[in-house]
């Protein structure tokens, strides 16, 4: 005879996660929150213009106290960064404005 398990963890744990706030999922959707990174506005990624993106991400960059190193390469790692997060979940017109992104915040910051 099978001897059965009284089990009370999941009564336990499920206590514990409506008291808590709901971690990220992945160590990178945390980097934007924790790190030191940039001080982005919300909804950067999905303007319809990619000068706009750049002149977004050259103002967070210029104004954010929370960044390590220059303001061209902060921004331009926080670009590179949601690009590759994204992966291949990114829509081609998305990827292709993000990547033009890149080369008018190169022509922002006067280094092209």
């Amino acid at each position: 005879m099978a001897h059965a398990r009284k089990t009370t963890h999941s009564r336990k744990t499920s206590a514990r996660k409506s008291t808590r706030r709901a971690a990220p999922k992945r160590w990178s959707q945390r980097v934007p929150k924790e790190s030191d990174a940039l001080d982005l506005k919300q909804g950067v990624f999905k303007l319809t213009s990619a000068k706009k993106i750049a002149a977004s991400l050259k103002r967070s960059a210029e104004h954010s106290a929370r960044r390590k190193t220059g303001t061209y390469r902060s921004a331009l790692s926080m670009l590179t960064f949601y690009i590759n997060r994204a992966g291949k979940t990114l829509p081609q017109t998305q990827r292709t404005r993000l990547e033009r992104a890149k080369v008018e915040l190169k022509r922002a910051f006067g280094r092209e």
